[in-house]
Order: structure tokens, then sequence, then C-alpha cells
């Protein structure tokens, strides 16, 4: 089976916001960034010597804005179905978040308050929908759809045969991916304590690296260490009952 590489596709700044590419005998696309950035990423894609109208799925990694606001305009442009959990389907046919978002720290909550966060986005309706474990042979690259949830209820990631784990939302770079190389939590989580439940469970598979929609690439060993101590941080919150999660649920509509 063919090697599977994975290309960033900067959507915002260096590193702020990131689309990826999975080159195999296929590419696929896994998200699609902010509302309007649809070309660019197709621009972005044909620069690695990829024509947009070859790839063959587009997957969402979850029901945020940054992640699946121009999911409906590439795949216009590409043709290729887009694959999305169903448990973040409210999102994805509405055009909307579910809201109020749910701040990890300080950054979150600076961030809620950007109106941005709150727009409507062209909605879209999966193609390919995600209820479990994905193979992803059939699309042309050597990976699988991992369900994740906790950043929302739908979270997934990609994790390639060769260990690479395309993580969305899963974790991040601290302050949106400003400071390289640092794990973090993303600004918001729906659930933290499931969060890092997935985030232990992907680093139980022993991948070789961790690819996020915000920062560079993060090492495993250093998210392990990262993890521990977040349990250890969420379970003292836990014990003051301290730690917001959402218990709206998901659901389709």
């Amino acid at each position: 089976m063919s090697r599977t590489k994975v290309v960033p596709i900067p959507v915002m700044g260096r590193h702020n916001i990131n689309a990826y590419l999975l080159l195999g005998r296929r590419p696929v696309i896994v998200d699609a960034g902010t509302p309007g950035s649809g070309r660019r990423i197709a621009e972005q894609v044909a620069s690695h010597g990829v024509d947009p109208a070859d790839v063959s799925l587009i997957v969402v990694t979850h029901g945020h804005i940054d992640h699946f606001g121009s999911a409906a305009e590439l795949h216009r442009l590409t043709g290729a179905p887009v694959a999305g959990h169903v448990a973040d389907l409210g999102p994805f046919r509405t055009g909307r978040a579910r809201e109020p978002y749910l701040p990890t720290g300080r950054m979150g909550r600076l961030m809620a308050r950007n109106k941005n966060l709150h727009l409507r986005v062209e909605p879209f309706e999966p193609g390919v929908l995600v209820t479990g474990e994905t193979d992803l042979d059939d699309f042309g690259v050597a990976a699988r759809i991992m369900p994740t949830p906790g950043h929302t209820a739908g979270s997934v990631s990609v994790l390639t045969g060769e260990g690479d784990l395309v993580a969305g939302d899963l974790i991040a770079n601290s302050f949106f991916g400003l400071i390289p190389g640092r794990p973090a939590n993303p600004p918001f989580h729906d659930d933290p304590l499931l969060n890092l439940a997935s985030l232990r469970r992907m680093l139980d598979l022993n991948p070789t690296r961790l690819h996020v929609g915000h920062g560079t690439p993060l090492e495993p060993d250093r998210v392990r260490r990262w993890a521990s101590r977040e349990h250890r941080r969420l379970s003292r919150l836990g014990a003051a009952g301290r730690i917001r999660a959402r218990t709206d649920g998901a659901g389709a509509l």
C-alpha cells in the first residue's frame, strides 16, 4: 500500500488555522477552513501538483466554523464528497456552531466575544456520514477516520498508516498556534474530560506526530507529559465542581 504524506495547508497566518492535504493513491483534504477560504485551499492544493478535481474526499474534523466554514464551497470546487460525523450534523446543516462556546481559559473567553465566531456560514450535507472508525482506503489513502469526541460531540481525527495523526482541535499549540510546538487546549471544548480521554486514547496508538488545526506539529511525548498535567488540573477542577461541559448532546437535526 502506498505511503500517505501529510501536507499542511495554511488557511490563516502561517500556522493559526490549518487544513491538510493527504497524498496517497488519491488526494484527500482534511478540514475546510473559515468561510471564504475554499478557493485559497484549492489553489494551495494545486501548488502541490494536485488537480483539485482529483480530490476524492473532504474530511471535516468538527462543527466549528473555522473548520467547516468553506466545506460547501470546497465541495463545489473539487466535486469531492464531504465526510462529517453524525453527532455534528446540527452545525453542518444549520451553518452555525453550537452555542454558547465553552472557553477553556482566558484566550477562549476573549475569543468568544468575536462576532465572526457567531456568524451563520453556508451549510452542507455530508455525503459520507461518519458513525465510527472509518477506513479511507477506498478514497485512496492509507488512513482511518477516528472518532475523538470532546471538543465537540462529533469531533474526529485522521490516523495514517505511518502513524501521523491529523488531530483537528483535539490538541493545539499555545495561544491559538502562536507558540509553536507547545501543547495546549484550543480556546473551547464542549467536554474537557471527554476530550482528554479521546486524546489519551489516540496517544495509546503511538502516533509518530500530531498535526493540529492551530499551530505546528506536536511531538507525542511532549503531548503525553502535557496530558498528564492536564489530567491533574481537571481532577482538581472536577473535585471543586468547576468543570463546564455541554449537556445538550449532539444528535442530528
